[in-house]
């Protein structure tokens, strides 16, 4: 087999090894080591948890001693600087790997380019960009909060094929099947956060946690309420001692309310209005980022969807389309608020796929923005 084929072979190999960090690393990246010799796997690893070990430290233990002169597979450049962890190219080179292919090099600028650097000194043969589109995707939103410091933000919608989230009477439950919800508590368990509106709260009280068979983590709520409606006795507030809670209002809020939230353990952050006088989005999403949230997911209402895609801070839309329809003039679809007048200010989307899931069907796609 050609080594071009054989490289690809066993970066896919190392791809599906950094899955194995997803929801545990944040805001790491995902990342997944195979080390080969003579054409046999002898040492394979992935970043399990943030601040633990690196995916190369895990395959250079397996390896042991084989690992001179052996060929290692790493999806991301391997580090070059002292964090938590020692520099994995320099491990690289102690370990005497001759070849190192690379799936994508770091997107940070400050350190890019530095660990292959490294690795060429001291000559060892470095190959990057195998399998880099595939790399960068699993990895996307790493790549967007090193670049820009802003979470990677996620609308989610289950609707039916006539677009509706609801029927007339406002049931939903449940419009999706139980492989699309299981997808989405998956979902849930990759970001580091997930927003509603107080509108959904006060609608359908969800507990808004990860629910999986399998070890798990439910991420940091985030409550879009411009004047504190949230009732105290909602659901959510029962997990307080398990995840941070934030309310995000403006300020025209109930200070007393505030005062018996902060009692439970609920986080306030004061926003500045937008020009419908809800919470600026826009300001909160780059608080929740300077506060290290890489990633929401937003499993709003009809109106914080619409706000949330106006302003300009959803990366990604994921749908779960049911075979059904409701039909119904009053029924409520994904994304109303005030809507677009002019058709030449479509929110437009792009690199669309779509899978089945069930009987539904999920589709993926990513907001165009002005850079694109």
């Amino acid at each position: 087999m050609e080594k071009e084929k054989l490289d690809e072979n066993y970066m896919k190999i190392a791809l599906e090894l950094a899955l194995g960090g997803k929801g545990f690393v944040n805001p790491n990246p995902q990342v997944g080591a195979v080390i080969v010799k003579d054409g046999k796997v002898i040492g394979k690893g992935y970043h399990k948890f943030f601040g633990g070990p690196h995916a190369e430290v895990y395959a250079l233990r397996e390896a042991g001693n084989d690992a001179k002169n052996a060929d290692i597979y790493v999806t991301l450049e391997p580090c070059s600087h002292y964090g938590k962890t020692p520099p994995c190219a320099e491990a690289i080179v102690k370990a005497g790997i001759k070849r190192a292919v690379i799936g994508s090099v770091d997107p940070n600028p400050i350190v890019s380019g530095r660990g292959v650097k490294i690795l060429k000194d001291n000559g060892i043969e470095v190959i990057t960009g195998v399998m880099e589109k595939e790399a960068l995707k699993v990895n996307e939103i790493f790549m967007n909060y090193i670049k820009s410091k802003t979470p990677f933000v996620i609308l989610k919608s289950a609707v039916t094929m006539d677009g509706k989230i609801a029927t007339i009477s406002g049931q939903s439950k449940w419009i999706t099947g139980e492989k699309s919800r299981l997808r989405v508590h998956e979902i849930r368990n990759r970001v580091m956060a997930i927003m509603v509106g107080v509108g959904t709260v006060i609608l359908d009280d969800p507990l808004l946690t990860t629910r999986l068979e399998e070890k798990c983590k439910s991420p940091t709520a985030v409550i879009v309420d411009s004047k504190l409606r949230v009732p105290l006795k909602s659901k959510i507030f029962e997990t307080s001692n398990k995840r941070k809670i934030i309310i995000a209002c403006t300020e025209n809020f109930d200070r007393d309310k505030a005062e018996k939230l902060k009692a439970m353990g609920v986080s306030i952050i004061i926003c500045p209005e937008d020009k419908n006088k809800r919470v600026d989005l826009k300001y909160l999403t780059n608080k929740l980022g300077e506060d290290g949230i890489d990633s929401i997911l937003i499993e709003g209402g009809s109106e914080l969807n619409f706000s949330a895609l106006k302003s300009g801070i959803v990366n990604k839309v994921i749908y779960f389309v049911a075979p059904k329809i409701f039909g119904g003039k009053t029924a409520k679809t994904s994304v109303e608020g005030d809507g677009i007048e002019d058709i030449k200010d479509e929110i437009k989307l792009k690199d669309i796929h779509s899978e089945s899931i069930g009987e539904d069907i999920m589709i993926q796609a990513y907001v165009v923005n002005s850079e694109d």
